[in-house]
């Protein structure tokens, strides 16, 4: 039986769409960075994208479009705004895939990305200096009720810091003073400008000696700091870790897919990353798409608990 000029098309295209799909990647490849170079997500990133150029032999490379961690997102719009074929990725922090398509910005509604790996959780950490009049969370909790401590954060908006907001209010007492910091390190509690600070440990480790950590904001123990709990132990409602991860849009192909996660996961898990999470109290890791798929939703839960709690 012959068969129709439609079938043999139909066929044709296939064949072409899985030969096209099976070369990828044959142009360079953009992992975008919605923050200024330096940072442990674009250090990381970087990585990746010196891996992806030596395994598959095309140029790739980091694109930093910096926009803050709250919105509006221009990285996000960047990659949202691209084709759907694997070539522009996105490393993005918690926040674009938790709200990102749900505060008004047209460019990411509705939900354009799914999650290829989560690989980083930021060592955020609750710290005070050494003669500070209470030595835990409970024990913060205890003086602020009857005196003025200051927060100092790098923005109101993003979780870390909302988490802070909301643990006070659950523990029944307000901060003094809150404000954002472009930098909050070891002068920062030196200095006197905050009684607390919501930061990474990566800022104060040349002064661990002079400082007291009260909480990490991740959601296990940070292991250069072992003996400090989580928020989340503290108060189960609270839960939560500021992550980055690996996004592509929702057509992306499959088999580019593949790929991009195949050299990710083997450069997350190398000598050299995790020498860089040894050095600055990240956690550095593998979670795979589906695991991280369900993260994402279970971290969409909590900040909407946190958002009520802070009504």
């Amino acid at each position: 039986m012959k068969k129709s000029v439609a079938a043999i098309a139909s066929a044709i295209a296939i064949s072409v769409a899985g030969a096209a799909y099976g070369d990828y990647p044959e142009k360079p490849i953009s992992i975008v960075v919605p923050w200024p170079p330096g940072d442990l997500e674009d250090v990381l990133s970087r990585m990746i994208a010196e891996d992806l150029q030596e395994t598959y032999g095309v140029a790739a490379a980091v694109v930093n479009k910096p926009g803050g961690g709250g919105g509006p997102f221009p990285g996000a719009i960047f990659v949202a705004n691209a084709p759907a074929d694997g070539y522009t990725i996105g490393s993005f922090v918690i926040a674009v895939p938790t709200i990102g398509h749900s505060i008004g910005i047209a460019e990411l509604e509705p939900a354009k990305f799914d999650p290829l790996g989560i690989f980083l959780t930021y060592p955020f950490v609750l710290a005070a200096s050494k003669d500070a009049p209470f030595s835990s969370m409970q024990e913060l909790a205890e003086y602020a009720r009857t005196n003025k401590v200051a927060l100092g954060h790098f923005g109101a908006a993003l979780a870390p810091t909302r988490t802070s907001f909301a643990y006070a209010k659950n523990a029944g007492f307000e901060w003094g003073s809150e404000a954002a910091f472009d930098m909050l390190d070891c002068n920062s509690l030196a200095s006197g400008d905050a009684d607390v600070v919501n930061t990474t440990l990566q800022l104060v480790l040349p002064c661990m000696d002079d400082i007291q950590f009260l909480a990490s904001i991740t959601d296990q123990r940070i292991p250069l700091i072992p003996d400090t709990p989580t928020l989340g132990e503290l108060d189960e409602s609270l839960n939560l870790a500021l992550w980055n991860g690996l996004f592509v849009l929702k057509d992306t192909p499959e088999d580019a897919r593949e790929k991009i996660i195949a050299v990710a996961k083997e450069t997350v898990m190398s000598e050299r990353a995790q020498k860089l999470a040894e050095d600055t109290g990240a956690l550095v890791y593998w979670m795979d798409a589906e695991a991280s798929e369900a993260q994402i939703e279970a971290d969409i839960a909590t900040l909407a608990s946190i958002a009520s709690i802070l009504e």
